[in-house]
C-alpha cells in the first residue's frame, strides 16, 4: 500500500514543483481551494521552484485571487532546481507527493522522477508527451515497485478525461464493452482562447522525435492485446463526424497512448476485457479546414529541421493561427471556455459471448468541464493527488509507473471530479 502519512522529516502531503510556471500558478490556487479535503480535513503543502522571489509572487497572487491572505505566510517555500540533483533530493525527502508542473518533460522531467523514486516521494505530472511517459515506465517501473513509490503520469486534461472516461463507460455498460471512440470539442467565449506555448514546444519536439517513440515501444516486448469483438475501424485523417456534427481529425495528444497502456494493465493484471480505443477532435467548419491544412503543412515541413523548429518556437502565434501564444490565455478567456468529450462505446449484452457475432449493444457517455489547460488540468491533478492521500488502499498493490486509469480504476476519483466541475454522465 502507498505510504501517505506525513512525518516530522517528511512534513508535506504535497509539494508543487514549478509552482511559478504558467500552469503551476493555477495548481497552487486549486490546492489552496481544497485544503479541507486533505487527510483528516487538513492538507500540509509547500511550493517549490528555482526562484524564491517568483514563488513568493505566486503566493501573493493566489492570496489576492482567493481572498486568503494567510497564503502569504503559511505556505512554505522550497528552492529546488532540475539542474541541481541535491536540491531535488532535499525537496523529495520532504514530500509525500510531488506535483511536477515543470515541462517540457522530455527535457526536465526525468531528474524529478529519479529523485522521487530514490527518496521515497510519489510523483504526479500533467504530461502529454508519450515518449516521456512510456520512457519513465520502461526505466523506473521496477525500482519504483521495489520502493513502494507511485509514479503516475498524465494527470491533467492529458489524459484523465479520456482514460477515466473509458473506465466510466465500461463501468456503466451492461455487459462486455469492447470498443470506444471519443470526440473532443472545445468551446471558447467571445474573447476566444489560446494555449500557453509550453504545450506548443512539447508538440514540436514530440513530432520531431516520433521515430524514437517507435524504437522505445519495441523495448517493452509487449504481445499484442487480444481484439475482442469487431475490430475498431480507424477513421480518415479528415472527415465529417455525424456524432459531433463538425469536421474532425485524429486527436494528436497522449490520450490513445495512455488509454492503451491502461487497457493493457487492466487486461494483464485483472483479466479485464481490453477496450479498443480511437480518439478524435472536432475542428469546426470549412474555414477551419483550410487553416488547419496550411498550418499543418508548415508544421510538418519545419519540424524536421532545427532552423524550422526554432522558427516554430519563436513565433507560436503566427504558425498556429493564434491557437498558441507566449502569454497564454487571460483569466477572462479561461472563464468562458469549456470542453466536451463524447464517448461512443459498443459491446455485448450480459450473457452474450463476445467471440460470437457482432457487438449488439451501444452506450454514449459524456465527460465535460471547464477550460482544458489551466482550469480542468489543475482540478484533475489535485483531485488525483487527494485520491492517493485518502484512498491509498484502493491503488494498485505495488508501487510502479502507472497511467491514471491503472492507478485509479478502483477509487472514487470520478466522484471527486464530478463534485469539482469535471462531470461524467451517461446520455
Amino acid at each position: 500500500m502507498a505510504r501517505v502519512e506525513t512525518t516530522p522529516s517528511r512534513p508535506y502531503h504535497l509539494v508543487i514543483f514549478g509552482a511559478s510556471g504558467f500552469t503551476g500558478q493555477f495548481v497552487v490556487e486549486e490546492v489552496a481551494r481544497t485544503v479541507s479535503e486533505g487527510p483528516g480535513g487538513n492538507l500540509k503543502w509547500a511550493v517549490a521552484g528555482r526562484s524564491r522571489q517568483k514563488l513568493e509572487k505566486v503566493l501573493e497572487q493566489a492570496a489576492g485571487v482567493l481572498s486568503k491572505p494567510e497564503l502569504r505566510t503559511e505556505v512554505d517555500i522550497i528552492v529546488a532546481d532540475v539542474g541541481e540533483p541535491d536540491s531535488l533530493a532535499a525537496m523529495c525527502k520532504q514530500a509525500v507527493i510531488v506535483l511536477n508542473c515543470v515541462g517540457p518533460y522530455r527535457f526536465f522531467g526525468e531528474p524529478v522522477v529519479k529523485a522521487c523514486v530514490e527518496n521515497g516521494a510519489h510523483h504526479m505530472d500533467i504530461c502529454g508527451e508519450p515518449q516521456f511517459l512510456e520512457g519513465m515506465q520502461l526505466n523506473y517501473h521496477s525500482e519504483a515497485a521495489e520502493k513502494g513509490v507511485y509514479i503516475i503520469g498524465s494527470c491533467g486534461f492529458d489524459s484523465i478525461p479520456a482514460d477515466m472516461g473509458v473506465i466510466y463507460t465500461r463501468d456503466q455498460f451492461r455487459g462486455t464493452l469492447t470498443a470506444v471512440e471519443s470526440f473532443l470539442t472545445v468551446n471558447s467565449g467571445p474573447d476566444g482562447g489560446c494555449i500557453h506555448d509550453g504545450t506548443w514546444q512539447s508538440a514540436i519536439y514530440g513530432f520531431a522525435d516520433g521515430h524514437k517513440l517507435q524504437s522505445l515501444r519495441r523495448k517493452f516486448n509487449h504481445k499484442p492485446l487480444p481484439t475482442v469483438g469487431s475490430k475498431l475501424r480507424r477513421r480518415g485523417t479528415l472527415f465529417y463526424s455525424n456524432e459531433i456534427q463538425q469536421y474532425t481529425v485524429p486527436f494528436m495528444g497522449s490520450d490513445p497512448s495512455v488509454v492503451r497502456r491502461t487497457q493493457r494493465f487492466l487486461s494483464e493484471e485483472h483479466q479485464n476485457t481490453p477496450v479498443q480505443y480511437g480518439a478524435y477532435a472536432g475542428i469546426g467548419g470549412i474555414g477551419n479546414i483550410f487553416k488547419l491544412m496550411f498550418a499543418g503543412m508548415m508544421f510538418w515541413f519545419l519540424v524536421k529541421f532545427s532552423f524550422g523548429r526554432n522558427l516554430l518556437i519563436k513565433h507560436p502565434e503566427f504558425f498556429s493561427f493564434g491557437l498558441f501564444s507566449k502569454a497564454g490565455p487571460s483569466r477572462k478567456q479561461m472563464e468562458a471556455s469549456s470542453f466536451q468529450f463524447a464517448l461512443y462505446g459498443e459491446g455485448y449484452t450480459e450473457g452474450q459471448d463476445p467471440s460470437q457475432g457482432k457487438p449488439n449493444n451501444k452506450i454514449r457517455t459524456l465527460v465535460q468541464g471547464p477550460e482544458c489547460g489551466y482550469v480542468a488540468t489543475p482540478i484533475a491533478m489535485v483531485q488525483a493527488a487527494l485520491t492517493i492521500l485518502n484512498e491509498a488502499k484502493a491503488l494498485p498493490k505495488m508501487g510502479g509507473v502507472y497511467t491514471p486509469g491503472a492507478a485509479f480504476a478502483k477509487t472514487t476519483l470520478i466522484d471527486r471530479l464530478n463534485k469539482h466541475g469535471i462531470q461524467f454522465s451517461v446520455i
